[in-house]
This record gives structure tokens, C-alpha cells and sequence, in this order.
């Protein structure tokens, strides 16, 4: 199969956490770095269609062990159910476990998908052992994202919907409805107030703990997102207004990519492997010093 599989067990202050590794099978040289699979939530360590299964196994055949993991109050961890702005501590004794079960590793890329990325980006920067990241689709919202969000990708769409004339024609469409939902959006966008770039303490907005660790981290960064999701479109729209995240695309440690026909999850299979072919990549280039 090119890869076997193993169940961890380990500690994350005083909590038990639980683990898959998978590693190449024997023959198969390893690489120096892994890759760490954080889950957002609520979900555990298969991920949606198994994605997180077979992402792991993927990797694994080709050099690069992989861990994908539990943390507190998900899947079959002990501990009461966190949000991913709390779960820095979990991430750590995932590290922990990885490299000491695998002593031949010296670094290792974090890979997240929609919270378990902003999650990866607020804990990145104070790890030296992580000299890389995988994002896809990152979560920032708040109710100001989301109404310009909306505004500038679904009611533009809208208006381009003939079923929606059809309607309006036909008096089928609750037009007033639709102009209050348009109205509180725009007064939310209004209200936004833009974030100052400084350094922010362990009470600020998470959106703005997300934008020090994405500007701090000194690793590579590969961004996908998908073209078919409001979570993405959402994400890029609060990274150009905010100043927390000025010139957020200028680092030259950046690569940004896009999967124009992709959903949230990436549950198509082939856009599914493309993200592995893709995070394949980045793994090799990082390994080589590409």
C-alpha cells in the first residue's frame, strides 16, 4: 500500500488525545520533514468524504509521515468540545508526539482547512519547528465579512439569476424582504471599523491574532482556495480591508492558488486530488529548499 498506520495516544495538559500516524512503508525512504493535519470542527480526523484519510495515506507512501489527530472535545479525545481560537496547546502536544515517535523528522508543515487554518496561523509563529503551512479556505467571519461577502458575490450573482426576474414578473419574489436583508448588510459593512496592524494580545479578535501569525511566520505558505465557496470569498475580502492584514499577499513567502470550480470541503475527487498533488508539492519543494 506504501504506507502503514499506527494509533497514538498522548497527553495535552492532563486530557488524553488520539492520534492515526501514518508513515511510509518499509522500503520507502522518509522524507526529513512531515505534515500535521489539524481538524477543524465539529468533525475529527477522517474529515468530510474521508478526505483527511486519504490525504494522510497519500503523503505517507510518498516519504512524508503524517498525523492527523483529535483534539480536545472532538472525535475520540478526551475533554470538554474548545473552538479552534483555544486550541494552541492541542497543536503543540500533536507536534510533540509526531516528532518524538518519528526522531528522524526536524520539521513539518501544518495543514488546515476553513478554522483548523486560522487556527494553524495563530499558533504558528511561536513554534520554530513548523517551517510551513497549507491553508485552504481560512475562516475569518464576522458579521461585517459576511454581509460584504454577500453583497459583492451573491446578490450580484442575483441579479444575473433570470429565475429571479421570472419571479419579481410574476410576483413570486418577496422583493421587500430581499431590499431589508441588502440594507442591514450594508449597514454592517458601514460599521466595520478597520483593525490598526499591531501586535495583538491573547484577548484580541482572533481575525487579528490570524493576521500577526501570518505576518510573523518567517515558512512558506501556501494559500488554496475554492471558487464555489463564501468561506474563501469571505476570507479575501476581510484580508484587503483590514489593516491587520495589509500587503497580505506581498510576502514573498506566499503562494496563492485557486480551484475555480472547487467547494468548501473540495468534495469533487478530482479537485480532491488535486489539493494532494498540490500539498505534495509544497512538501517536496520545502524538503529540497526549493
Amino acid at each position: 500500500m506504501g504506507y502503514s498506520e499506527q494509533a497514538l495516544l498522548f497527553e495535552c495538559e492532563t486530557e488524553k488525545l488520539i492520534g492515526v500516524l501514518s508513515t511510509p512503508a518499509v522500503g520507502i525512504a522518509p522524507a526529513s520533514i512531515a505534515a500535521l493535519i489539524v481538524v477543524g470542527g465539529p468533525q475529527y480526523r477522517v474529515g468530510s468524504h474521508r478526505q483527511f484519510v486519504l490525504l494522510a495515506r497519500r503523503l505517507a507512501a510518498a516519504g512524508f509521515p503524517t498525523l492527523r489527530f483529535d483534539y480536545r472535545g472532538m472525535g475520540d479525545s478526551d475533554g470538554a468540545p474548545r473552538s479552534f481560537e483555544h486550541a494552541e496547546a492541542d497543536i503543540r502536544s500533536a507536534i510533540d508526539i509526531l516528532l518524538s515517535t518519528c526522531p528522524s523528522i526536524r520539521t513539518l508543515v501544518i495543514w488546515g482547512l476553513c478554522d483548523a487554518a486560522s487556527a494553524a496561523l495563530m499558533y504558528c509563529s511561536d513554534d520554530q519547528r513548523v517551517s510551513g503551512l497549507v491553508l485552504l479556505n481560512p475562516w475569518a467571519r464576522s458579521d461585517a465579512s459576511l454581509a460584504a461577502a454577500h453583497i459583492k458575490h451573491y446578490y450580484r450573482a442575483r441579479l444575473l439569476d433570470a429565475d429571479l426576474w421570472r419571479k419579481l414578473v410574476s410576483g413570486r419574489f418577496d422583493w421587500r424582504a430581499s431590499i431589508r436583508s441588502l440594507a442591514d448588510g450594508l449597514s454592517a459593512v458601514m460599521r466595520r471599523r478597520t483593525i490598526p496592524a499591531r501586535e495583538p494580545t491573547a484577548s484580541a479578535p482572533f481575525q487579528t491574532r490570524m493576521a500577526a501569525g501570518w505576518h510573523r511566520f518567517g515558512g512558506q505558505i501556501l494559500l488554496i482556495l475554492s471558487g464555489r465557496d463564501l468561506t474563501a470569498k469571505e476570507f479575501v475580502e476581510y484580508a484587503r480591508s483590514s489593516g491587520a492584514w495589509r500587503d497580505w499577499l506581498g510576502k514573498p513567502n506566499v503562494t496563492r492558488l485557486e480551484l475555480e470550480s472547487a467547494d468548501h470541503t473540495f468534495s469533487d475527487l478530482s479537485e480532491q486530488r488535486q489539493v494532494e498533488d498540490l500539498t505534495l508539492a509544497f512538501l517536496s519543494r520545502i524538503a529540497t529548499g526549493a
